[in-house]
Order: C-alpha cells, then sequence, then structure tokens
C-alpha cells in the first residue's frame, strides 16, 4: 500500500530518523509532498531479515514473484541490484517477500533506459530456479504487455509536478517511452537469461 503522504518542515526538523545516508552521507529529507509506503510488518508482529540463505528460500511462500518482479524490472529499466525484504508474522513458518526500493528506474534520476542483461536482477540465483519458461512470468508479463495506453498516462498523470520539476514535456518523452517498452520485455528477459550468469536453470528450450 503506498499514498502520497505531506511531510511538514516541522516534522523533518525535530525527527532525526528523517534522514538518507548517501555516499557515507547523512542527507535530511526535504519537507513536502513524499512517496509513504506501509512498513511490511510491525516489529511487534513479526520478522524483517533482509537476507535469507539460499537454503531457507524454499520456506517462501511468493518465491515466483521475483520472476514477475523481473519483468517490470526490465520494462521499467531499474539500474539497480534487486532488492527485497523478506518478513513472517510471529508463529507463522512461511517467508514472503516485499520488493523494496524502486528508485533507480528509469535509471534513476536519468530518466534513460540503458539496457544492460545484469541490471535489475537479484544478486543470486537460487530466487530464480523454479523459472521453467514463460509461462513463470505470468501473470505478470502478460499485464505489463497487454496495458492499455490510457491506464500508463493515468498513473503519470498522478504524479505530483514537484517531484518532476513541472517538466511535462520530460514526463510525456518518459511515459511514451514505457508505453513503446512493452513490446521489448521478453526481449529483454532473453538477455538476461542468455547472459554469462545462466540465471533459469531449469528453463531448457531454445529462447
Amino acid at each position: 500500500m503506498a499514498e502520497v503522504v505531506d511531510v511538514k518542515a516541522w516534522l523533518v526538523e525535530h525527527t532525526s530518523d528523517l534522514t538518507i545516508l548517501l555516499g557515507g552521507r547523512e542527507i535530511q529529507v526535504e519537507a513536502g509532498l513524499q512517496f509513504g509506503s506501509r512498513y511490511v510488518v510491525s516489529p511487534v508482529e513479526g520478522q524483517v531479515f533482509d537476507y535469507l540463505p539460499p537454503e531457507m528460500l524454499d520456506r517462501v511462500r511468493n518465491l515466483g514473484t521475483f520472476a514477475g518482479m523481473l519483468a517490470l524490472d526490465k520494462w521499467t529499466c531499474n539500474a539497480d541490484g534487486r532488492q527485497a525484504a523478506f518478513w513472517r508474522k510471529l508463529r507463522e513458518k512461511k517467508y514472503s517477500a516485499a520488493f523494496i526500493d524502486q528508485g533507480y528506474c528509469f535509471n534513476a534520476g536519468e530518466w534513460t533506459f540503458p539496457d544492460f542483461p545484469l541490471r535489475g536482477v537479484y544478486p543470486r540465483n537460487e530466487v530464480y530456479a523454479r523459472v521453467n519458461g514463460w509461462e513463470s512470468f505470468e501473470p505478470w508479463l502478460s499485464r505489463i504487455e497487454a496495458m492499455t495506453d490510457d491506464v500508463i498516462w493515468k498513473a503519470a498523470s498522478e504524479i505530483p509536478p514537484e517531484w518532476y520539476c513541472s517538466d511535462w514535456d520530460a514526463l510525456e518523452k518518459l511515459t511514451r517511452e514505457l508505453i513503446e517498452r512493452r513490446a521489448r520485455v521478453r526481449e529483454l528477459i532473453v538477455l538476461f537469461r542468455n547472459s554469462p550468469r545462466r540465471p533459469f536453470p531449469a528453463w531448457a528450450d531454445a529462447a
């Protein structure tokens, strides 16, 4: 769940946690409209980890969603490695993966699409071990490919102008590129599949 949150200057000034660690420096967040997302689980209700060892991945109930996130990251040209948080509520045996930190989509602040096979992928192949064909990317891949222009334009129109310096021309260019890239997602997945990482050992058919 995500919302646009109006963060007041008073709150920034009086909350030491409202800082971002970037390049070894702490940068105080700016007041104004900010992206807000719900914490995956309250610390009093469960546990959250940013890493699980490979031998524990069979305890992740939605492991197949890593394939769906790969499709999204290739579509949006996520220039960072895919990040995930693994969480479970108290007394639960299974974990769920939540996918976090989308800040490097569209090549971060550049809003360009320099595609490389190993960009936007999770650092360990084990999360892709069950991928055995295009059906492993469903329903996410088909939803991207079938997404209408109107849906994408509507999403763009809901972005606060402050976030793109009211530069509508730049946002329009980005939106048009996203619309065009829907047809390239499979090609970009194949490039990752054929990379030296060989991430899909169960996918034996020719690309």
